[in-house]
């Protein structure tokens, strides 16, 4: 009798440069660390390394130490650099050496991800050129004048560019990771997560919502009743003037009070919940496409085809087998 394959778990590599963000580089073993397969085993393997597999000194006053030096890096799935202070990449735009031979050993195809500041290296690695990319947006502008090779928004949590992935600051790099899990196992691995770690599996809207700015007059309600309504209620009409009327505004208001509230304008949002939602019956059901489509309030097929292929670069029923093979894999 033939012994069951385990499978194989994905390696990650945390990457570690003082003087470093201690926050950020908890979240990939805290999120990633917490997922389990239908089996119960982990679903990846978070390692932390240093240059020089020593201490690592974080810039409020206590030390990592990590599991290795950088040649864990050779044989990572995916490595991540959590935000850093150091100095070559963050205020002068070089990339020390050490730094650059560490790099090096990563093999071609390894998934590179940044939180916050780390995408200073990346940067400074030239790995974001001509990428779109994020960071902290308290460091948007000294970025954009040390990197104007890299396309930044400064208005999301993440960014995806497929082999390379950058988070916006501090808790964004939890909303990546969770990405990360959807990405490669589904929402249902990413829900259980989220739910274990106490974080909303998905948040709305960009770091925009976040910059400092005068507080708007409360002159009128918020829109989060209307969006837990439209959340219920995907396939009903979530036009702004339908949306509007049941919030008891003008349209020009209810519109400006719900892009102050979650950094989207409302069509963009109901699109999101759509697709979303799309998703997890894909995950989940045997349902059609077409039935799915009039259950996610997207009308017909050929629209939740259009905005799977916006969204998420791939077709529903690829997206279908994508998921249900990892499913079944974790199963097996």
């Amino acid at each position: 009798m033939r012994t069951p394959r385990v499978p194989t778990r994905h390696k990650v590599v945390v990457l570690l440069l003082e003087p470093l963000i201690g926050y950020d580089a908890t979240i990939p073993g805290a999120v990633l660390g917490s997922a389990e397969g239908a089996d119960g085993r982990p679903l990846y393997d978070v390692q932390m390394a240093s240059l020089d597999g020593g201490p690592v000194q974080t810039h409020n006053g206590y030390a990592v130490v990590p599991h290795g030096d950088s040649s864990l890096l050779a044989s990572a799935d995916t490595v991540i650099i959590p935000g850093t202070q150091i100095p070559g990449p963050r205020f002068e735009g070089t990339l020390p050496e050490e730094i650059g031979r560490a790099l090096g050993l990563i093999r071609p195809g390894t998934r590179i991800v940044s939180i916050c500041t780390g995408a200073y290296v990346l940067a400074a690695a030239g790995l974001l050129d001509g990428r779109p990319a994020t960071t902290h947006w308290q460091h948007t502008e000294p970025f954009g004048k040390l990197y104007p090779q890299v396309d930044l928004n400064e208005d999301v949590l993440f960014v995806d560019d497929g082999d390379v992935l950058t988070a916006a600051g501090l808790s964004a790099g939890v909303d990546l990771c969770l990405h990360l899990l959807r990405r490669d196992h589904g929402a249902a691995v990413a829900n259980d997560v989220a739910r274990y770690c106490v974080v909303p599996p998905w948040r709305d809207g960009g770091q925009a919502q976040f910059i400092e700015r005068p507080v708007p007059v409360m002159d009128d309600a918020s829109t989060s009743s209307t969006r837990a309504w439209a959340m219920a209620h995907l396939a009903a009409d979530l036009s702004v003037p339908a949306l509007a009327k049941r919030a008891r505004m003008s349209e020009r208001t209810f519109a400006r009070r719900f892009r102050d509230e979650t950094g989207l304008t409302p069509a963009a949002w109901v699109t999101q919940q759509r697709v979303r939602h799309a998703q997890h019956l894909l995950e989940t059901t045997d349902l059609t496409v077409d039935v799915i489509a009039t259950r996610a309030g997207m009308g017909t097929g050929a629209s939740l085809r259009k905005h799977c292929a916006a969204t998420l670069g791939v077709s529903p029923q690829a997206y279908r087998r994508t998921f249900r093979g990892a499913a079944e894999s974790r199963i097996a």
